[in-house]
């Protein structure tokens, strides 16, 4: 499927009246597919899914249409958010120990989504142990965290049934071995609108 055609798809899944925080709104999109604009349009439409709870189909479609653009880090991104649709949202706040920690990182944390760490979020095994849980990270408005910085993250969890008791509010940790490598405040953890149901824990 060509990009234009992805793109209209998208569009036909915003409702009009849906605007983004600059006033954008859908009509305004389908002026710059008019005029070829294809990059501009596909940036409004990722702004567009910020300002309602849109379908996996809509991020689908501007995945593949950011990975014929050759969009690499955007098609990334609407891969993520086609995720979040069906899986829910959890954001927060996470700063990662000083390097100067035995647990801290040396190298920075990659922003996209390739990392699937372990984290503390509060459960406990039949032992009474941490039941650590795998999620992968995305960084919210910067390629990378540098080693003692801190970000808003999103997190994508590999079970996500076992994370919807975290509300906001909630600490959780970072594990990259055992010990702890970062603390995270969580923001928002959303699951009002997936299109699955949740799997057994």
């Amino acid at each position: 499927m060509d990009v234009v055609t992805l793109l209209k798809s998208a569009c036909l899944l915003v409702e009009e009246e849906t605007a983004t925080e600059h006033d954008i709104t859908v009509n305004d999109v389908w002026e710059y597919l008019a005029h070829d604009e294809w990059d501009t349009a596909l940036g409004l439409l990722e702004e567009l899914g910020d300002a309602q709870p849109l379908p996996a189909a809509f991020w689908a479609s501007l995945a593949a249409a950011a990975r014929e653009l050759g969009f690499e880090r955007s098609a990334a991104w609407c891969h993520w958010r086609e995720g979040e649709t069906r899986n829910g949202i959890i954001r927060a706040d996470l700063t990662l120990r000083s390097p100067s920690d035995d647990a801290g990182r040396r190298s920075p944390l990659p922003g996209a989504g390739v990392l699937r760490p372990m984290w503390n979020i509060g459960t406990r095994t039949e032992a009474g142990e941490p039941d650590l849980r795998i999620a992968r990270i995305w960084v919210e408005d910067a390629p990378a965290l540098e080693p003692g910085g801190s970000a808003t993250v999103r997190l994508a969890p590999l079970t996500p049934e076992s994370w919807r008791h975290l509300e906001p509010g909630h600490v959780i940790t970072l594990h990259e071995t055992r010990a702890v490598a970062g603390t995270a405040v969580v923001l928002q953890a959303d699951f009002r609108h997936t299109e699955m149901c949740w799997g057994e824990s």
